[in-house]
């Protein structure tokens, strides 16, 4: 069955960077376009970016240039590199495929950016 496993997040200052990793397993990992999804409360989930088979990569107008995606596909991990981070990116961040997600969601990690 798909398992997403999402980790890296943490408390940071803003301007400050992170790392996000998310290893899939239970899925043909290379063949598929992932993304890197985020929800703050009260709001709905959003797809923040994603990478296609062939490491294209596609970003919402409110990360780009300061977000990069990467995958991994000896390893089924894909990456998100988060750089300038601002207090309105705090939210928990979610991987999955892109952009019609699968039914299971991981558990998510929580990045908060605050002084």
């Amino acid at each position: 069955q798909v398992q997403l496993v999402e980790s890296g997040g943490g408390l940071v200052q803003p301007g400050g960077s992170l790392r996000l990793s998310c290893a899939a397993s239970g899925v043909a990992f290379s063949s598929t376009i992932m993304g890197w999804y985020r929800q703050s409360p009260g709001k709905q989930r959003e797809l923040v970016a994603r990478i296609y088979r062939g490491a294209s990569t596609y970003y919402d107008d409110s990360v780009k240039g300061r977000f990069t995606i990467s995958r991994d596909n000896a390893k089924n991990t894909v990456y998100l590199q988060m750089n300038s981070l601002k207090p309105d990116d705090t939210a928990v961040y979610y991987c999955n495929k892109a952009p019609e997600p699968y039914g299971y969601w991981g558990q998510g990690t929580q990045v908060t950016v605050s002084s």
